[in-house]
């Protein structure tokens, strides 16, 4: 399909960032699952060593561990690498202005990522989940303060409702503030609800879509079976990556089912099942690059390999047929022959193409 170092740009944004970001959120052992600082410098290496040129971590992975230990392994190599991390997620439970979207929360964490970071700016930041009370217009002009001041170069948002970012993305650019170069929304086989709103407005407002959880929280990998189900989980960072698969809701029977049909698309091809789910995000026309996670040098490089997937015909019609959606309203109203025939009579009008920038 492409290489590592076949950049490109995120949205509207000359940043140029690689088909596959490396995701850090298993970079530490402070939640009982992840890589300790020395398999987490080989992966951060192999990772760079193949071309890749971005990471992605958060203010509150593995407890500050994954900010810390990328401060130390960015030294002597900062410039290099897109650096993205995000705000939003509580510093501090007890204090009701150490999380949320607003300025005071964003100022806390900023400063606090610089420091973990061991650097003078973030390449791309995030408003890490919407939290629902924080004004739409305090998000999006704190944001455009940071860039004003060098801070924070490039501005993202993940996990907010559309028209909350449709409403922010055309306030900036109306007003001339800096607006979002990246969405980063769960997206997969299992979860393919955001092509209702989300993928389009982001094709259409010029976000790169940066996909989360592209394997399903490891259920598409295949590795999960019916017996998973009835063993009880926590909802806590600290669980179990099956706990984690359960809370967020891939691990059910649906989703064993889509692994099973990524299983079996998998062994036609010749290739790991998580290789067949990672090619398949890279094919959506909104998608820039996609995150993948490891925990071992090994384990990266097989995901990497997922560009070299391709798919026929009859591989996609057995994915979408396990996995297909009901679009709600009003796409399948919209997509009704009465209805169609109702607005556009017997002409037919090709659709606009999706808008490169």
């Amino acid at each position: 399909m492409t290489r590592m170092d076949d950049y490109r740009l995120l949205g509207r944004s000359g940043l140029r960032v690689s088909p596959l970001s490396l995701g850090t959120m298993t970079f530490g052992d402070a939640w009982g699952w992840g890589a300790d600082e020395k398999d987490s410098k080989r992966i951060f290496d192999a990772y760079l060593d193949a071309g890749g040129n971005m990471v992605d971590t958060a203010n509150i992975y593995t407890d500050g561990q994954s900010e810390r230990y990328l401060g130390e392994f960015l030294r002597g190599r900062r410039d290099s690498v897109v650096v993205a991390t995000k705000y939003a997620a509580t510093r501090e439970p007890s204090d009701p202005n150490a999380g949320g979207g607003g300025r005071k929360s964003l100022r806390g964490s900023v400063e606090a990522s610089l420091k973990n970071l061991g650097t003078d700016y973030i390449d791309l930041l995030y408003l890490h989940a919407w939290d629902g009370v924080t004004p739409s217009d305090e998000v999006i002009s704190s944001l455009g303060e940071l860039v004003r001041s060098g801070k924070v170069l490039y501005l993202g948002i993940s996990d907010t409702p559309a028209w909350q970012v449709a409403r922010m993305q055309t306030i900036a650019d109306m007003r001339g503030r800096p607006s979002f170069a990246a969405l980063q929304v769960e997206y997969s086989l299992i979860e393919r609800t955001t092509e209702r709103e989300l993928l389009p407005m982001a094709a259409d407002l010029g976000l790169g879509v940066i996909p989360w959880a592209p394997l399903g929280g490891g259920v598409l990998t295949g590795k999960y079976t019916a017996a998973d189900l009835a063993t009880p989980g926590s909802d806590a960072p600290a669980g179990t990556r099956r706990d984690h698969a359960k809370a967020n809701g891939t691990l059910t029977t649906r989703g064993l089912a889509i692994a099973d049909a990524v299983v079996e698309v998998a062994r036609q091809l010749g290739v790991t099942p998580a290789q067949v789910a990672l090619a398949w995000t890279l094919r959506h026309p909104s998608v820039v690059s996609s995150l993948i996670g490891a925990r071992t040098p090994e384990q990266l490089q097989q995901n990497i390999s997922a560009l070299d997937v391709t798919f026929d015909e009859s591989h996609l019609d057995t994915l979408h047929e396990a996995s297909d959606i009901d679009l709600g309203f009003p796409h399948e109203f919209l997509m009704r022959p009465m209805v169609r025939g109702v607005t556009t009579g017997r002409s037919t009008v090709r659709p606009r193409p999706i808008r490169t920038w």
